[in-house]
């Protein structure tokens, strides 16, 4: 299996020629899939990757503005974590706790060589490390966070560009798993069928009330999401992984004018 559950929370700026006008999309997934679904990650692709040494000059990231999530603002750990098998190897192992190289490998469909190397440059940015126990292959790897955040802008422009790389391949991972629900969904019982939710939400707001809005959606949904998480003992009989997505952004250019007219009424 291959779930994400990093909690990525992001800030865009609409490019040029883009409209703007927010619009908020919820959807509510409960899926499965069967190993190597979305496995095609570093065979082709990725595969002469840059390994590169953490940057100690300054801090990668602000500290987690949450328990148990972590900001990302430094350029080379998120080019870090701009790979597919690190994401995939992220997602298993919030969902599925403890793994070694090996086990993680049969999830994910990638050779435990693969996985061993990507998990050491993991713990070199501290996204996970040894969860004690065992040997070279066999020792058990445990994540050090439940997700991470990346910076709505940035003034370096590596750090833009390898935060919108990152964006790109977490999005496509998660649209692909709803790809997954729409086309197996028939599969699942009819009270999984009913539960489950696709639902869009056209709003008219300002700046302001659309981070108000992202901020109380997050008060609601973090905590609920990192209790049973990171506690199994809290997830009732019968519970199982539900991928909800969240996603606000303009789809209109504001006029001309909008910053005037916020002034004026300001003032």
């Amino acid at each position: 299996m291959s779930w994400l559950f990093l909690s990525v929370i992001v800030g865009s700026r609409p490019a040029r020629g883009h409209h703007w006008s927010p619009r908020l999309t919820c959807s509510l997934i409960a899926r499965r899939t069967t190993p190597g679904v979305d496995t095609v990650l570093s065979r082709v692709y990725y595969r002469d990757m840059t390994i590169e040494e953490p940057d100690r000059s300054q801090p990668d990231d602000a500290g987690p503005a949450t328990p148990g999530l972590r900001t990302v603002t430094d350029a080379r750990t998120l080019r870090a974590l701009a790979h597919p098998v690190r994401i995939a190897l992220l997602e298993e192992l919030i969902v599925s706790g403890p793994l070694t190289a090996t086990e993680v490998g049969e999830r994910i469909g990638e050779s435990p060589t693969t996985c061993s190397f990507h998990l050491r440059q993991l713990a070199r940015y501290g996204f996970v490390e040894e969860a004690g126990g065992g040997k070279g292959r066999a020792r058990p790897w445990r994540v050090t966070t439940v997700g991470f955040s990346i910076a709505a802008g940035h003034d370096d422009p590596e750090a833009e560009l390898a935060s919108g790389v990152l964006l790109r391949l977490v999005r496509e991972r998660q649209l692909g798993r709803y790809q997954t629900w729409l086309e197996t969904k028939s599969s699942y019982p009819r009270q999984w069928r009913e539960a489950a939710d696709d639902s869009e939400y056209l709003f008219y707001l300002t700046p302001e009330e659309l981070k108000q809005l992202n901020k109380e959606l997050f008060t609601l949904l973090m905590p609920r999401s990192r209790e049973r998480l990171t506690d199994p003992s809290q997830r009732p009989p019968g519970a199982v992984p539900v991928e909800m997505l969240v996603i606000s952004f303009p789809v209109q250019l504001p006029p001309p004018d909008a910053d005037t007219q916020e002034n004026r009424a300001d003032s």
